[in-house]
């Protein structure tokens, strides 16, 4: 396997795991009856601890 093979399995690896989190955020934005109806666990809304972390370290990347 040659540098630039790795190189690239190592982008295509940073590109997917973007799509996956964007992909988690956009259904995580949903309302929690949409979530439930198609199935997606709804995140907590109101968790202290969420909102504690989401002050702390600011919106997710």
């Amino acid at each position: 396997m040659s540098m630039f093979e790795s190189l690239g399995r190592y982008g295509m690896a940073i590109r997917n795991a973007h799509k996956r989190n964007r992909s988690v955020r956009a259904l995580n934005s949903l309302s929690p009856e949409i979530q439930r109806d198609i199935g997606w666990p709804v995140s907590p809304r109101e968790d202290p601890q969420v909102t504690f972390s989401a002050l702390l370290l600011g919106s997710a990347r």
